[in-house]
């Protein structure tokens, strides 16, 4: 059963299937979002992280990334203390590195999503390969999802599937 089967209707899954999976984005606030969501799927629901969504973002600043890489040793302990989100030490670390990442990619680049664009089109294992490379806590399945929820990969939605059809129409 694929995402666009069950997705539909459900209070988490469909808003998020119906607006935003497989729609591209230009905004570095929502690209290091999905990032850091993707992160902490990682041997998770993509359910639990969505009914976590509202608290990833108060916690982690809106995922600005500029106040994100100013977090210090203070704010990891109150990210780990803070029940709405997944507290995972690696995770937590990782998401706050990536921002500092990110504004690397800014300084060469001049956004995150122009940095995504200099390297499209690849295949997913050059995808994996250049994360592995650039990110923190970056494997396969977390680079999928991650491009393919953006539209840099193929796969997000199923061809007979309405919202796959409205996403090609804005490309």
């Amino acid at each position: 059963m694929s995402y666009c089967d069950f997705a539909p209707g459900h209070p988490f899954h469909g808003p998020y299937h119906e607006t935003e999976y497989g729609f591209p984005s230009r905004e570095d606030a929502v690209l290091f979002e999905r990032l850091a969501l993707e992160i902490n799927q990682a041997g998770l629901s993509w359910l639990t992280v969505l009914k976590k969504r509202e608290a990833f973002n108060r916690a982690f600043a809106g995922f600005d990334p500029k106040k994100v890489a100013k977090f210090n040793e203070r704010d990891v302990a109150r990210l780990l203390a803070d029940e709405g989100i997944i507290r995972n030490r690696l995770k937590v670390n990782a998401v706050i590195e990536n921002a500092k990442r990110i504004l690397e990619i800014r300084k060469s680049h001049g956004s995150f999503a122009d940095w995504l664009d200099s390297y499209h089109p690849q295949s997913k294992e050059e995808w994996v390969k250049l994360f592995k490379k650039t990110f923190l806590f970056t494997g396969g399945e977390i680079v999928g999802e991650f491009l393919m929820s953006l539209g840099y990969l193929p796969g997000a939605h199923a061809p007979e599937c309405p919202v796959y059809k409205k996403i090609k129409r804005q490309k």
